[in-house]
Protein backbone atom coordinates (compact mmCIF):
# COMPACT_ATOMS: atom_id res chain seq x y z
CA UNK A 1 0.00 0.00 0.00
CA UNK A 2 1.37 3.41 -0.97
CA UNK A 3 1.96 5.93 1.73
CA UNK A 4 -0.23 9.01 1.54
CA UNK A 5 1.88 12.08 2.06
CA UNK A 6 1.19 15.65 3.01
CA UNK A 7 3.36 18.54 3.98
CA UNK A 8 3.48 18.55 7.76
CA UNK A 9 2.97 21.86 9.49
CA UNK A 10 2.99 22.76 13.19
CA UNK A 11 -0.81 22.98 13.12
CA UNK A 12 -1.18 19.59 11.48
CA UNK A 13 1.26 18.02 13.92
CA UNK A 14 -1.04 19.13 16.73
CA UNK A 15 -4.33 18.13 15.06
CA UNK A 16 -3.83 15.05 12.87
CA UNK A 17 -5.74 12.12 14.43
CA UNK A 18 -5.21 8.41 14.93
CA UNK A 19 -7.52 6.57 12.58
CA UNK A 20 -10.52 4.97 14.33
CA UNK A 21 -10.00 1.29 15.23
CA UNK A 22 -6.20 1.50 14.96
CA UNK A 23 -3.52 1.57 17.63
CA UNK A 24 -1.43 4.06 15.69
CA UNK A 25 -1.46 6.04 12.45
CA UNK A 26 1.51 7.36 10.46
CA UNK A 27 1.18 10.72 8.67
CA UNK A 28 4.05 10.91 6.19
CA UNK A 29 5.75 14.18 5.38
CA UNK A 30 5.75 15.08 1.70
CA UNK A 31 8.70 17.41 2.19
CA UNK A 32 11.27 15.15 3.90
CA UNK A 33 11.78 11.55 2.71
CA UNK A 34 11.28 8.98 5.48
CA UNK A 35 9.83 11.40 8.05
CA UNK A 36 6.41 10.73 9.57
CA UNK A 37 4.24 11.83 12.47
CA UNK A 38 3.06 8.85 14.54
CA UNK A 39 -0.17 9.36 16.48
CA UNK A 40 -1.35 6.62 18.85
CA UNK A 41 -4.85 5.86 20.03
CA UNK A 42 -3.93 7.31 23.43
CA UNK A 43 -2.92 10.59 21.82
CA UNK A 44 0.88 10.28 22.00
CA UNK A 45 2.61 12.09 19.11
CA UNK A 46 6.18 11.49 17.98
CA UNK A 47 8.33 11.87 14.87
CA UNK A 48 9.71 8.69 13.35
CA UNK A 49 12.02 7.88 10.45
CA UNK A 50 11.62 4.89 8.13
CA UNK A 51 13.69 3.65 5.21
CA UNK A 52 15.17 0.51 3.69
CA UNK A 53 18.73 -0.80 3.87
CA UNK A 54 19.85 -4.00 2.19
CA UNK A 55 16.19 -4.81 1.44
CA UNK A 56 15.21 -4.55 5.10
CA UNK A 57 12.91 -1.94 6.59
CA UNK A 58 14.49 0.25 9.28
CA UNK A 59 12.34 2.35 11.58
CA UNK A 60 13.66 4.70 14.26
CA UNK A 61 11.91 7.01 16.67
CA UNK A 62 13.26 10.56 16.48
CA UNK A 63 11.39 11.92 19.44
CA UNK A 64 8.31 13.40 21.10
CA UNK A 65 6.77 16.35 19.28
CA UNK A 66 6.77 18.30 22.58
CA UNK A 67 10.55 18.18 22.53
CA UNK A 68 11.39 18.11 18.83
CA UNK A 69 10.36 21.05 16.68
CA UNK A 70 9.27 20.12 13.16
CA UNK A 71 12.31 21.77 11.57
CA UNK A 72 14.75 19.88 13.79
CA UNK A 73 12.90 16.64 13.13
CA UNK A 74 13.28 17.20 9.36
CA UNK A 75 17.00 17.87 9.81
CA UNK A 76 17.44 14.66 11.82
CA UNK A 77 15.48 12.65 9.24
CA UNK A 78 17.71 14.04 6.46
CA UNK A 79 20.80 13.01 8.44
CA UNK A 80 19.46 9.49 8.91
CA UNK A 81 18.63 9.25 5.17
CA UNK A 82 22.20 10.23 4.34
CA UNK A 83 23.51 7.38 6.54
CA UNK A 84 21.17 4.92 4.83
CA UNK A 85 22.31 6.08 1.39
CA UNK A 86 25.94 5.47 2.36
CA UNK A 87 25.21 1.97 3.67
CA UNK A 88 25.32 2.79 7.39
CA UNK A 89 22.65 1.36 9.68
CA UNK A 90 21.59 4.23 12.00
CA UNK A 91 20.55 1.71 14.63
CA UNK A 92 24.09 0.35 14.91
CA UNK A 93 25.48 3.87 15.05
CA UNK A 94 23.03 4.77 17.80
CA UNK A 95 23.91 1.60 19.74
CA UNK A 96 27.61 2.48 19.53
CA UNK A 97 26.89 6.00 20.74
CA UNK A 98 24.82 4.70 23.64
CA UNK A 99 27.56 2.21 24.58
CA UNK A 100 30.18 4.97 24.49
CA UNK A 101 27.97 7.19 26.63
CA UNK A 102 27.39 4.37 29.11
CA UNK A 103 31.15 3.74 29.27
CA UNK A 104 31.80 7.42 29.97
CA UNK A 105 29.17 7.41 32.71
CA UNK A 106 30.62 4.23 34.22
CA UNK A 107 34.10 5.74 34.17
CA UNK A 108 32.82 8.92 35.80
CA UNK A 109 30.98 6.89 38.43
CA UNK A 110 34.08 4.78 39.12
CA UNK A 111 36.20 7.91 39.43
CA UNK A 112 33.68 9.45 41.83
CA UNK A 113 33.58 6.26 43.87
CA UNK A 114 37.36 6.15 43.93
CA UNK A 115 37.38 9.67 45.32
CA UNK A 116 34.91 8.58 48.01
CA UNK A 117 36.57 5.25 48.88
CA UNK A 118 40.11 6.33 49.52
CA UNK A 119 42.49 5.01 52.13
CA UNK A 120 41.75 8.14 54.18
CA UNK A 121 38.00 7.43 54.04
CA UNK A 122 38.59 3.81 55.06
CA UNK A 123 40.62 4.97 58.06
CA UNK A 124 37.91 7.42 59.11
CA UNK A 125 35.15 4.87 58.59
CA UNK A 126 36.97 2.28 60.67
CA UNK A 127 37.45 4.74 63.54
CA UNK A 128 33.76 5.63 63.43
CA UNK A 129 32.93 1.93 63.46
CA UNK A 130 35.12 1.36 66.54
CA UNK A 131 33.41 4.27 68.27
CA UNK A 132 29.96 2.85 67.48
CA UNK A 133 31.01 -0.39 69.16
CA UNK A 134 32.07 1.47 72.28
CA UNK A 135 35.75 0.71 71.69
CA UNK A 136 38.01 3.23 73.45
CA UNK A 137 40.77 2.53 70.90
CA UNK A 138 38.92 4.63 68.30
CA UNK A 139 40.62 7.82 69.48
CA UNK A 140 44.10 6.29 69.41
CA UNK A 141 43.51 4.83 65.95
CA UNK A 142 42.19 8.18 64.65
CA UNK A 143 45.21 10.03 66.01
CA UNK A 144 47.65 7.58 64.41
CA UNK A 145 45.82 7.64 61.08
CA UNK A 146 45.71 11.44 61.04
CA UNK A 147 49.38 11.88 61.89
CA UNK A 148 51.01 8.95 60.13
CA UNK A 149 48.78 8.38 57.10
CA UNK A 150 46.80 11.45 56.09
CA UNK A 151 49.35 14.11 57.08
CA UNK A 152 52.54 12.15 56.46
CA UNK A 153 51.42 10.45 53.21
CA UNK A 154 48.73 12.64 51.57
CA UNK A 155 49.12 11.15 48.07
CA UNK A 156 48.77 7.59 49.32
CA UNK A 157 45.87 8.60 51.57
CA UNK A 158 44.04 9.95 48.51
CA UNK A 159 44.38 6.66 46.61
CA UNK A 160 41.44 4.26 46.39
CA UNK A 161 41.87 1.97 49.37
CA UNK A 162 41.71 -1.09 47.10
CA UNK A 163 44.72 0.16 45.12
CA UNK A 164 47.09 0.68 48.05
CA UNK A 165 50.01 -1.78 47.91
CA UNK A 166 51.89 -3.65 50.64
CA UNK A 167 55.00 -1.69 49.65
CA UNK A 168 53.25 1.61 50.37
CA UNK A 169 52.11 0.35 53.77
CA UNK A 170 55.65 -0.84 54.50
CA UNK A 171 57.04 2.59 53.57
CA UNK A 172 54.70 4.23 56.08
CA UNK A 173 55.95 1.87 58.77
CA UNK A 174 59.60 2.23 57.69
CA UNK A 175 59.55 5.98 58.21
CA UNK A 176 58.36 5.48 61.78
CA UNK A 177 60.97 2.78 62.43
CA UNK A 178 63.70 5.11 61.14
CA UNK A 179 62.43 7.84 63.46
CA UNK A 180 62.76 5.52 66.44
CA UNK A 181 58.98 4.99 66.72
CA UNK A 182 58.85 1.23 66.28
CA UNK A 183 55.93 0.77 68.67
CA UNK A 184 53.89 3.37 66.77
CA UNK A 185 54.77 1.64 63.49
CA UNK A 186 53.40 -1.62 64.84
CA UNK A 187 50.24 0.08 66.06
CA UNK A 188 49.76 1.71 62.65
CA UNK A 189 50.10 -1.68 61.00
CA UNK A 190 47.66 -3.25 63.46
CA UNK A 191 44.99 -0.58 62.95
CA UNK A 192 45.36 -0.58 59.15
CA UNK A 193 45.18 -4.37 59.05
CA UNK A 194 42.00 -4.33 61.14
CA UNK A 195 40.43 -1.62 58.94
CA UNK A 196 41.05 -3.63 55.78
CA UNK A 197 39.79 -6.81 57.43
CA UNK A 198 36.52 -5.12 58.37
CA UNK A 199 36.03 -3.86 54.81
CA UNK A 200 36.91 -7.27 53.39
CA UNK A 201 34.52 -9.09 55.73
CA UNK A 202 31.62 -6.71 55.03
CA UNK A 203 30.49 -8.77 52.03
CA UNK A 204 29.75 -11.82 54.14
CA UNK A 205 29.25 -10.46 57.66
CA UNK A 206 25.89 -8.69 58.05
CA UNK A 207 26.83 -7.09 61.37
CA UNK A 208 29.36 -4.84 59.58
CA UNK A 209 27.89 -1.62 58.10
CA UNK A 210 27.11 -2.03 54.41
CA UNK A 211 29.10 1.11 53.54
CA UNK A 212 32.31 -0.92 53.91
CA UNK A 213 31.28 -3.09 50.94
CA UNK A 214 31.65 -0.13 48.61
CA UNK A 215 35.42 -0.04 49.17
CA UNK A 216 35.64 -3.22 47.11
CA UNK A 217 38.33 -4.78 49.29
CA UNK A 218 39.08 -8.40 48.34
CA UNK A 219 42.64 -8.69 49.67
CA UNK A 220 44.35 -7.13 52.68
CA UNK A 221 47.60 -5.42 51.58
CA UNK A 222 48.74 -5.11 55.20
CA UNK A 223 48.92 -8.89 55.53
CA UNK A 224 52.08 -8.92 53.42
CA UNK A 225 53.90 -6.59 55.81
CA UNK A 226 55.58 -7.65 59.04
CA UNK A 227 55.68 -5.93 62.44
CA UNK A 228 58.82 -5.43 64.49
CA UNK A 229 58.29 -8.13 67.11
CA UNK A 230 60.90 -6.58 69.39
CA UNK A 231 58.61 -3.58 69.84
CA UNK A 232 55.75 -5.77 71.06
CA UNK A 233 57.59 -7.50 73.86
CA UNK A 234 55.90 -7.35 77.23
CA UNK A 235 57.40 -5.21 79.96
CA UNK A 236 60.52 -6.99 81.21
CA UNK A 237 61.14 -4.59 84.05
CA UNK A 238 58.30 -5.17 86.52
CA UNK A 239 58.41 -3.55 89.93
CA UNK A 240 59.97 -5.82 92.49
CA UNK A 241 57.92 -6.74 95.57
CA UNK A 242 59.91 -4.22 97.61
CA UNK A 243 59.40 -1.49 94.99
CA UNK A 244 55.69 -2.28 94.89
CA UNK A 245 55.53 -1.94 98.67
CA UNK A 246 57.45 1.34 98.42
CA UNK A 247 54.88 2.64 95.93
CA UNK A 248 52.08 1.56 98.25
CA UNK A 249 53.66 3.30 101.26
CA UNK A 250 53.95 6.51 99.22
CA UNK A 251 50.27 6.62 98.23
CA UNK A 252 48.69 4.78 101.19
CA UNK A 253 48.09 7.70 103.54
CA UNK A 254 48.17 10.62 101.11
CA UNK A 255 44.97 12.69 101.20
CA UNK A 256 43.05 13.89 98.19
CA UNK A 257 41.54 12.65 94.98
CA UNK A 258 44.81 11.84 93.17
CA UNK A 259 46.08 9.45 95.82
CA UNK A 260 42.65 7.82 96.15
CA UNK A 261 42.62 7.06 92.42
CA UNK A 262 46.14 5.61 92.58
CA UNK A 263 45.20 3.43 95.56
CA UNK A 264 42.07 2.16 93.83
CA UNK A 265 44.05 1.35 90.70
CA UNK A 266 46.67 -0.66 92.57
CA UNK A 267 44.23 -2.45 94.89
CA UNK A 268 42.09 -3.63 91.98
CA UNK A 269 45.12 -5.36 90.46
CA UNK A 270 46.51 -2.53 88.30
CA UNK A 271 43.94 -2.93 85.53
CA UNK A 272 44.72 -1.51 82.11
CA UNK A 273 44.73 2.22 82.73
CA UNK A 274 42.77 3.07 79.57
CA UNK A 275 39.94 0.79 80.75
CA UNK A 276 40.21 1.67 84.43
CA UNK A 277 39.76 5.44 83.96
CA UNK A 278 36.55 4.83 81.97
CA UNK A 279 34.77 3.30 84.96
CA UNK A 280 31.19 4.55 84.91
CA UNK A 281 29.29 5.36 88.06
CA UNK A 282 26.44 3.08 86.98
CA UNK A 283 28.91 0.17 86.82
CA UNK A 284 29.79 0.35 90.50
CA UNK A 285 28.06 -2.51 92.27
CA UNK A 286 27.91 -3.78 95.82
CA UNK A 287 31.41 -5.06 96.42
CA UNK A 288 32.65 -4.89 92.81
CA UNK A 289 33.10 -2.69 89.77
CA UNK A 290 32.51 -3.59 86.15
CA UNK A 291 35.12 -2.68 83.57
CA UNK A 292 34.85 -3.32 79.85
CA UNK A 293 37.72 -4.90 77.97
CA UNK A 294 37.76 -4.39 74.21
CA UNK A 295 41.39 -5.42 73.70
CA UNK A 296 41.84 -8.06 71.00
CA UNK A 297 38.16 -8.02 69.97
CA UNK A 298 38.02 -6.43 66.48
CA UNK A 299 34.46 -5.99 65.28
CA UNK A 300 32.96 -7.11 68.61
CA UNK A 301 31.69 -5.19 71.65
CA UNK A 302 33.93 -4.98 74.74
CA UNK A 303 33.82 -7.93 77.14
CA UNK A 304 32.53 -7.41 80.66
CA UNK A 305 35.27 -7.67 83.26
CA UNK A 306 34.01 -7.70 86.88
CA UNK A 307 36.60 -6.73 89.50
CA UNK A 308 35.84 -7.30 93.20
CA UNK A 309 36.71 -4.71 95.84
CA UNK A 310 38.55 -5.55 99.01
CA UNK A 311 37.73 -3.27 101.93
CA UNK A 312 40.67 -0.93 101.31
CA UNK A 313 39.75 -0.61 97.63
CA UNK A 314 36.11 0.14 98.46
CA UNK A 315 37.32 2.86 100.84
CA UNK A 316 39.52 4.37 98.10
CA UNK A 317 36.57 4.34 95.69
CA UNK A 318 34.38 6.20 98.19
CA UNK A 319 37.14 8.79 98.59
CA UNK A 320 37.02 9.35 94.81
CA UNK A 321 33.40 10.54 95.34
CA UNK A 322 31.90 9.10 92.14
CA UNK A 323 29.16 11.19 90.55
CA UNK A 324 27.85 11.93 87.09
CA UNK A 325 28.55 9.50 84.26
CA UNK A 326 32.19 8.74 84.97
CA UNK A 327 33.34 7.71 88.44
CA UNK A 328 36.94 8.93 88.10
CA UNK A 329 36.58 12.52 87.03
CA UNK A 330 37.69 16.03 87.89
CA UNK A 331 34.62 17.74 86.41
CA UNK A 332 31.77 16.06 88.24
CA UNK A 333 31.63 13.00 86.02
CA UNK A 334 31.13 14.70 82.66
CA UNK A 335 34.43 13.34 81.37
CA UNK A 336 36.76 10.66 82.66
CA UNK A 337 40.41 11.03 83.55
CA UNK A 338 42.82 10.69 80.67
CA UNK A 339 45.05 7.59 80.94
CA UNK A 340 48.10 9.83 80.67
CA UNK A 341 46.87 11.87 83.63
CA UNK A 342 46.78 8.86 85.93
CA UNK A 343 50.23 7.78 84.73
CA UNK A 344 51.58 11.28 85.36
CA UNK A 345 50.10 11.33 88.86
CA UNK A 346 51.81 8.02 89.67
CA UNK A 347 55.20 9.23 88.40
CA UNK A 348 54.77 12.53 90.23
CA UNK A 349 53.96 10.74 93.49
CA UNK A 350 56.98 8.41 93.29
CA UNK A 351 59.53 11.05 92.38
CA UNK A 352 63.02 9.57 92.86
CA UNK A 353 61.94 6.90 95.35
CA UNK A 354 61.87 4.13 92.68
CA UNK A 355 64.51 4.22 89.91
CA UNK A 356 63.17 4.37 86.34
CA UNK A 357 59.58 4.23 87.58
CA UNK A 358 56.80 4.10 84.99
CA UNK A 359 53.12 3.46 85.61
CA UNK A 360 53.14 0.51 83.21
CA UNK A 361 55.53 -1.30 85.57
CA UNK A 362 52.73 -1.50 88.16
CA UNK A 363 50.73 -4.00 86.12
CA UNK A 364 53.64 -6.35 85.51
CA UNK A 365 54.78 -5.86 89.11
CA UNK A 366 51.38 -6.98 90.44
CA UNK A 367 51.44 -10.07 88.23
CA UNK A 368 54.96 -10.91 89.40
CA UNK A 369 54.20 -10.67 93.12
CA UNK A 370 51.00 -12.67 92.67
CA UNK A 371 52.98 -15.38 90.92
CA UNK A 372 55.33 -15.49 93.90
CA UNK A 373 52.24 -15.76 96.12
CA UNK A 374 51.31 -18.99 94.27
CA UNK A 375 48.34 -17.45 92.46
CA UNK A 376 47.87 -19.52 89.30
CA UNK A 377 48.61 -18.04 85.89
CA UNK A 378 44.95 -18.56 84.92
CA UNK A 379 43.70 -16.54 87.87
CA UNK A 380 46.30 -13.81 87.32
CA UNK A 381 45.12 -13.65 83.73
CA UNK A 382 41.48 -13.44 84.72
CA UNK A 383 42.20 -10.77 87.33
CA UNK A 384 44.07 -8.55 84.86
CA UNK A 385 41.82 -9.52 81.92
CA UNK A 386 44.48 -11.06 79.74
CA UNK A 387 43.39 -12.93 76.62
CA UNK A 388 41.35 -15.99 77.53
CA UNK A 389 42.10 -18.78 75.08
CA UNK A 390 40.23 -21.91 74.13
CA UNK A 391 36.69 -22.58 72.96
CA UNK A 392 35.59 -23.80 76.39
CA UNK A 393 36.81 -20.67 78.18
CA UNK A 394 35.36 -18.30 75.59
CA UNK A 395 31.99 -19.89 74.94
CA UNK A 396 31.03 -22.35 77.65
CA UNK A 397 32.57 -21.15 80.91
CA UNK A 398 30.01 -18.73 82.33
CA UNK A 399 31.59 -18.47 85.79
CA UNK A 400 32.67 -14.89 86.62
CA UNK A 401 35.52 -15.93 88.98
CA UNK A 402 34.83 -12.96 91.27
CA UNK A 403 35.51 -14.97 94.43
CA UNK A 404 38.78 -16.27 93.03
CA UNK A 405 39.77 -12.77 91.93
CA UNK A 406 38.97 -11.56 95.43
CA UNK A 407 41.36 -14.13 96.90
CA UNK A 408 44.10 -12.89 94.56
CA UNK A 409 43.47 -9.26 95.50
CA UNK A 410 43.48 -10.16 99.19
CA UNK A 411 46.85 -11.85 98.67
CA UNK A 412 48.10 -8.72 96.90
CA UNK A 413 46.99 -6.51 99.79
CA UNK A 414 48.69 -8.79 102.32
CA UNK A 415 51.92 -8.49 100.31
CA UNK A 416 51.60 -4.69 100.34
CA UNK A 417 50.57 -4.60 104.03
CA UNK A 418 52.40 -7.41 105.89
CA UNK A 419 50.44 -6.55 109.04
CA UNK A 420 47.27 -7.61 107.23
CA UNK A 421 48.43 -11.23 107.07
CA UNK A 422 47.61 -11.93 110.72
CA UNK A 423 44.29 -11.64 112.45
CA UNK A 424 42.42 -10.86 109.26
CA UNK A 425 39.65 -13.09 108.03
CA UNK A 426 39.35 -13.98 104.38
CA UNK A 427 37.51 -11.19 102.60
CA UNK A 428 34.26 -11.88 100.84
CA UNK A 429 32.12 -9.95 98.41
CA UNK A 430 28.56 -9.05 99.34
CA UNK A 431 26.69 -9.91 96.18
Amino acid sequence: MSKLKQALTAARVESLPCEPGKNQTFHWDAKTPGLALRVTASGTRAYIFESRLFRKTIRLTIGDVRIWELGKARTEAARLKTLIDTGVDPREQRAEQEAAHAARRAAATAEAQADEHTLARLCDGYCDYLKSLGRSSHSDARSIFNLHVKEAWPQEAALPAMDVTPEQIADMMRRLFNDGKGRTANKLRSYLHAAYQVARAAKSKPSIPVAFKDFGITVNPVSDTAPDEAQNNADKNPLTPEELRTYWRIIRDEPGFKAAVLRLHLLTGSQRIAQFVRLRTQDIGKGEIMLFDGKGRPGRPPREHPVPLIEAAAKALRECEPQGEYALSTDGGDTHLAPTTLSHWAVEAVGDAIPAFQAKRLRSGVETVLAKAKISSEMRGRLQSHGIAGVQARHYDGHDYVDEKLEALTALYQLLEPSARKGRRKATVNR
